[in-house]
């Protein structure tokens, strides 16, 4: 039986408590004699995943403690969170699961993440795996983050890949694991791993002559090589991860929010046969937080962990190491989620490097993109049609609209993702800046190109409405150009969006037809309870969509022809 046990510090300040949740894989307890503590040490492994380049603490970086939104993350705080972790632990390092870079805020994004590999510098991060962002600008930008360039030190810990190899050799293109020597006969081995659908995700380009092989082979042939090297004592770093469920799956978990028992997701079978030489999987991916124990294939308890995601909380591991054996005494293992509240002093490292950052990045967000004629907004709500909202579905198509770059032929854009409006200044008559461009979509989504059959479109346009006990307001769904339906808001429930409406340029949507979809990532993985997305199949995934975004402005708001508002009427709406 495993015992699991909860707790919660309180923080100063009444909305910023800190948050932390704790699960022992096992009942343990040293023996007190001299002997034992000669030869037993502790461990502390503290853990990241996700991170994105969300070195600045914004408004919009929060995290739930006790039913309450809190401000969480922000490099200056989440470094010391980290340093108050490790004080009196003698042995302890810092590590990550990837994509520590990509998908990145402004601040970042500007200087292609060079301020985050500083900050994760800083902040004493040893060894990290590579995850699917880190592969975003291509396998030689990620190898200039690791090695540095004239005018950029690099990353000081290592990028691992185990599973990242050369077609035509076979052989690892990063290191594929690293071994932690802590000193007085202390050493624990380090592999680091994508998901074996990394080059399904990302640009083909970039990855050309790559393969992504599978992480439970790979864990079990470089555990043997560790073995071989007598490092007995195995980490798994590995960018895929679940999702904790309320249903008991025979997992053991906790999360903060007190909601996950249970585990569901790609790890759960990863973690059930990956060899019992593995002590601890630290994952990430999913931007979930949880702690499990997911018994190896011997049916010994193994912890299981992630972070959530943008810096937000921070795990902790603790185990006891044993120098006989070389190896972690399984059942001592703990592990536990602590939220990264902003109530500690800022580390003075990372201010430093936001404020020598800020001067450059505002300057950057002053670039001209395009032109506009007038004022282009959002709706007064999310539950209606409104321009801005097509403009960016018209730029989503255009972006993906040729077959090298997805096949689109329909584009949707969730109103939610629509932050700012584009606002005709008098001042500098129709410039857009960057800046601007970027505060219309902040949050580094991808493109996504994806099969929809007809019925699959017309069950996610359903989807607009409330969900019972899942969504209780309706979020109307912008579209592009060529794309129409009708809204029949005097019928009740899903028979509002009237089926046989759905046309295609002047053609009727059919029901068993695949059609190419553009959407960005978060509707692509069915954000806002928009599931149907889920069902998509082959799909592309295109650049960033602020990135579209803004060729779109630059390619047809010129100051000869600038951008109008894209009149309304794509959706036909009966009241």
């Amino acid at each position: 039986m495993f015992t699991i046990r909860r707790k919660r510090i309180a923080a100063a300040g009444a909305a910023a408590a800190l948050a932390a949740t704790t699960l022992a894989v096992g009942a343990w307890s040293a023996n007190a004699g001299q002997e034992d503590r000669h030869r037993e040490v502790d461990l502390q492994l503290l853990a990241l995943n996700d991170f994105h380049g969300h070195i600045e603490a914004t408004a919009g970086d929060t995290y739930p403690v006790d039913g309450v939104n809190v401000p969480a993350g922000g490099a200056e705080y989440l470094a010391t969170h980290l340093e108050q972790a490790r004080e009196g632990q003698r042995y302890s390092t810092t590590v990550a699961a990837g994509d520590l870079i990509g998908a990145s805020p402004f601040m970042s994004a500007i200087f292609d993440d060079e301020p985050t590999i500083e900050a994760l510098n800083e902040m004493g991060v040893e060894v990290s795996s590579v995850g699917n962002h880190e592969f975003d600008a291509g396998i030689d930008e990620l190898d200039r983050i690791i090695e540095g360039d004239d005018d950029f030190e690099g990353a000081d810990f290592p990028y691992l890949g185990a599973n990242v190899v050369d077609e035509a050799t076979g052989k690892p293109v990063l290191d594929p694991y690293w071994i932690k020597d802590f000193g007085r006969g202390v050493k624990v081995g380090f592999i680091g791993m994508t998901l074996e659908g990394t080059g399904d995700i990302v640009s083909k380009s970039g990855i050309e002559g790559l393969d992504f092989l599978d992480e439970v082979e790979t864990a079990n042939k470089y555990a043997q090589e560790l073995k071989r090297k007598g490092v007995n004592s195995i980490v798994v770093l590995l960018h895929e991860g679940g999702v904790p469920v309320a249903e008991d799956t025979g997992h053991d978990c906790e999360s903060l929010d007190g909601s996950g028992v249970g585990m569901s997701g790609p790890i759960v079978d990863i973690a059930e046969t990956m060899t019992p030489l593995v002590d601890i999987l630290v994952t990430g991916h999913t931007h979930q937080e949880y702690v499990c124990s997911v018994p190896d294939p011997a049916g010994n308890p193994r912890m299981v962990t992630s972070a959530s995601s943008y810096g937000r909380v921070f795990t902790e591991i603790d185990a006891t190491y044993d120098k006989r054996t070389k190896d972690i005494v399984r059942s001592s293992v703990t592990g536990s989620n602590t939220v990264v509240t902003r109530d500690v002093d800022a580390d003075e490292d990372q201010s430093d490097i936001i404020a020598e950052y800020a001067p450059a990045a505002e300057e950057a967000g002053g670039r001209e993109v395009g032109y506009i004629a007038e004022d282009i907004k959002r709706g007064a709500t999310r539950a209606e049609e409104f321009p801005l909202g097509s403009l960016i579905a018209d730029a989503q198509l255009w972006n993906t609209a040729s077959a090298d770059t997805g096949g689109a032929e329909i584009a949707i854009m969730n109103p939610g993702g629509v932050r700012d409006d584009l606002i005709y200044t008098e001042g500098d008559p129709g410039v857009v800046s960057y800046r601007e461009v970027f505060d219309v979509q902040p949050f580094n989504n991808y493109v996504v190109t994806l099969d929809l059959t007809g019925a699959q479109l017309l069950e996610a346009l359903k989807q607009q409405l409330p969900i019972p006990g899942v969504r209780s307001t309706t979020l109307f769904l912008q579209v592009s150009e060529g794309f129409t339906y009708t809204w029949d808001k005097t019928r009740t429930g899903t028979d509002q969006i009237v089926a046989d409406s759905l046309m295609l340029n002047g053609e009727p949507i059919v029901a068993d037809q695949t059609y190419r979809v553009t959407t960005n990532s978060f509707l692509a993985e069915g954000g806002d309870s928009f599931t149907a997305f889920n069902g998509g199949t082959n799909r592309l995934f295109g650049e960033l969509d602020v990135d579209a975004f803004e060729d779109y402005i630059a390619e047809f708001g010129t100051q000869a022809t600038p951008l109008q508002a894209p009149e309304l009427g794509r959706v036909t709406v009966i009241s």
